[in-house]
């Protein structure tokens, strides 16, 4: 058993990561929302089927940097409760780096899979609860009156709270490029070995983001940064996403780490469908490498590796449980209920 403090100190780190990329994105929008007068998203809202599209698409990306671009624009009702099951059901989180290290075809596979099923699960749960999904969340991203002219948007002035976010973010950026914050799930991958997908380019990717939005920060007018970014994105959404996600992970990786998932594994097919399903719930990258490793192995066939990606996204969902708890709950259970149904049809054919 590891160390309490050191359990906790990981979960600290994951928890900074996870916050950070919730905030570089939500930045990101907020800047392409007002720089568009509302235009940009306008027509995810009006398009089910283009919105279900793009949240598969932004799902299928490795890691949870889609996952967390697609949580923010539900939260903020420019995507559908359809995109967001899809996004879900195509994510398969900090997984996808040691599936695309370890199982490179087999991934390639999944992926595809992942992507049409997501699709085809999006569309219907937009077709069912359409009418009866409220969003279960805040507010739209807003565009002033000041925003729309700019000739009113005001001075740009060094202030206490563009200072503070920059710094912020320079830090963030600093703790990316220096790997402090990398979860060090490619040990077994390859030495030398050049991937574009893997977790040390998928931070630099984040850390060009992170410059991307000091430059906003620069540039932004007084207005922008108190109104959009400080009292929106840092005040009203940074505290409660930081808050549930360390929480969480904590408490998953005490858990954890007094009960082993590993002594459940059982011969029957179908109860490690299951068993994967359930785990899958779980909103965390981790448990679900024990699926990844165990197909790899050739313990466990490939109807349990699907269960497994379907029901779980890794940490995508986690701003989703700080955000909106019923949204979570029922996309979860949506998730689940195609996993099960995915892995034993699987397993019948």
């Amino acid at each position: 058993m590891e160390p309490i403090l050191h359990l906790v100190g990981h979960s600290l780190l994951n928890a900074i990561l996870i916050s950070g990329l919730v905030v570089i994105m939500m930045i990101m929008i907020e800047s392409l929302n007002i720089e568009s007068k509302g235009g940009f998203f306008a027509g995810l809202a009006k398009s089910r089927v283009g919105g279900v599209l793009v949240g598969a698409i932004l799902g299928v990306i490795p890691g949870c940097l889609g996952g967390f671009a697609t949580v923010s624009l539900y939260t903020h009702r420019l995507l559908s409760f359809g995109a967001l099951v899809a996004m879900m059901i195509a994510s398969t989180g900090d997984e996808a780096f040691v599936m695309l290290a370890t199982l490179p075809d087999e991934s390639v596979k999944i992926f595809c899979i992942l992507f049409v099923v997501a699709v085809a699960a999006g569309l219907v749960t937009d077709l069912l609860f359409h009418k009866k999904d409220k969003m279960h969340c805040a507010e739209l991203y807003e565009v002033h009156e000041s925003d729309r002219d700019p000739s009113i948007r005001g001075p740009r002035t060094l202030g206490w709270k563009r200072v503070v976010m920059f710094a912020g973010i320079l830090l963030f950026l600093a703790a990316l490029v220096c790997g402090l914050l990398e979860h060090g799930h490619e040990e077994d991958a390859a030495v030398g070995t050049f991937n574009l997908l893997s977790e040390r380019w998928m931070n630099n990717l984040f850390a060009i983001l992170s410059i991307v939005v000091l430059v906003i920060l620069v540039r932004g007018s007084d207005h922008f940064v108190e109104e959009h970014l400080w009292k929106h994105v840092i005040l009203g959404h940074l505290p409660r996403v930081f808050a549930w996600t360390f929480g969480v992970l904590a408490g998953l990786a005490l858990l954890l780490n007094f009960f082993d998932i590993s002594s459940w594994i059982s011969d029957n097919t179908l109860l490690m469908i299951l068993l994967a399903t359930l785990v899958g719930i779980i909103p965390e990258s981790g448990p679900h490498l024990v699926f990844v490793t165990l197909y790899a192995s050739g313990i466990v066939p490939f109807p349990v590796l699907l269960a497994s990606c379907i029901s779980q996204d890794g940490h995508a969902s986690l701003p989703l449980l700080a955000e909106s708890k019923p949204s979570f709950l029922k996309a979860k259970l949506i998730n689940c209920a195609i996993a099960l149904l995915a892995g034993v049809a699987c397993m019948i054919l």
